[in-house]
C-alpha cells in the first residue's frame, strides 16, 4: 500500500492543489488526511471539498473540532478566534458536516493515522521531543508499529526501540520490523519548519519507507487573499517563511 500523506492544510487552497497534482503521480493506492484542514487560510470551503474527493483516511484536526463544534474556540488567541469564526460562516452544511464528522484517530493494519498524540487524541497533544515520546512508552500506551501525525507542521519523527526513543535525521525514514516509529508528516498549507515550500508525503507499507515530498506553490497568492479576506496578516506573512 502506497499511502499519500497531506496534513495541517489551513485553508491553503494554492498548496493543496499543488501537493494533490504531485501525489497524483507517486502510484498512490489510497490518501490519508491528518486533520486541520482550516483554520488560518483564505479557503476553508474550498479546501474541505478537494480534501472530500481524496476520499481515503480523513481525521479530525484541532481547528476542524474547533469550527464544527467540537470544541470551544475560546481556547485559541484572539486572531485564531476570529479566523475560525470566518470560517464557520464560509463552510456550506455539507463541509461543516463532514468535519463534524471526522474521526480523532485510525488504524489500517501497522499504520495508525491521528493528529496530534496517540494518547488520548481528543486532547490534541503536541508531540515535539523525544521525552514526550519516552513518556508514552513509560506509561504503557499502545503504539501502532507506525503512528503518523500532524499538528506541529515540523517534519519531526521519533524511533522507539529497545534502547530508547531517538530523534530521526531529516530525510527518508526506513522504519525496521523491530522498531516502532512516530513520524510527523509536515504541514502542507502552514509549514513551521524553516522551509515555506508545502510538505507532503508518501509511505509505502510494503518498501516499510516514508519520504517528505517539498512543493513550490505560488505562496504569494494564498498571503493576498489572506489580507483580502480581512484575516490577521500574520497568517500570510508566515508562509513567506515557513515560521
Amino acid at each position: 500500500m502506497r499511502y499519500g500523506i497531506v496534513s495541517d492544510v489551513h485553508g491553503n487552497l494554492e498548496a493543496l492543489t499543488v501537493a494533490c497534482a504531485h501525489l497524483a503521480q507517486q502510484n498512490i493506492d489510497r490518501y490519508a488526511f491528518l486533520g486541520d484542514a482550516v483554520g488560518y487560510g483564505p479557503n476553508p470551503n474550498e479546501v474541505c471539498t478537494l480534501l472530500r474527493k481524496l476520499g481515503g483516511v480523513a481525521i479530525l484536526g484541532n481547528h476542524d473540532a474547533a469550527v464544527s463544534g467540537r470544541m470551544e474556540i475560546s481556547g485559541y488567541y484572539k486572531a485564531a478566534q476570529e479566523s475560525l469564526t470566518w470560517c464557520q460562516k464560509k463552510l456550506d452544511a455539507d463541509n461543516l458536516a463532514w468535519l463534524g464528522g471526522l474521526p480523532y484517530t485510525v488504524r489500517e493494519g501497522d499504520v495508525a493515522f491521528c493528529h496530534g498524540s496517540p494518547y488520548l487524541p481528543e486532547q490534541f497533544d503536541y508531540l515535539f521531543r523525544e521525552d514526550q515520546v519516552q513518556q508514552l512508552v513509560d506509561d504503557g500506551v499502545a503504539l501502532a508499529p507506525v503512528t503518523c501525525i500532524g499538528h506541529s507542521h515540523l517534519t519531526t519523527s521519533f524511533e522507539i526501540g529497545p534502547q530508547g526513543v531517538h530523534l530521526l535525521p531529516p530525510g527518508p525514514i526506513h522504519c525496521a520490523p523491530d522498531r516502532q516509529y512516530i513520524i510527523t508528516v509536515g504541514s502542507v498549507g502552514q509549514p513551521r519548519d524553516r522551509d515555506p515550500r508545502a510538505c507532503c508525503a508518501v509511505f509505502d507499507t510494503d518498501a516499510r519507507r516514508f519520504e517528505y515530498h517539498r512543493l513550490s506553490y505560488d505562496l504569494r497568492a494564498t498571503r493576498q487573499k489572506i489580507l483580502d479576506a480581512g484575516l490577521a496578516a500574520v497568517f500570510g506573512e508566515r508562509l513567506t517563511v515557513g515560521m
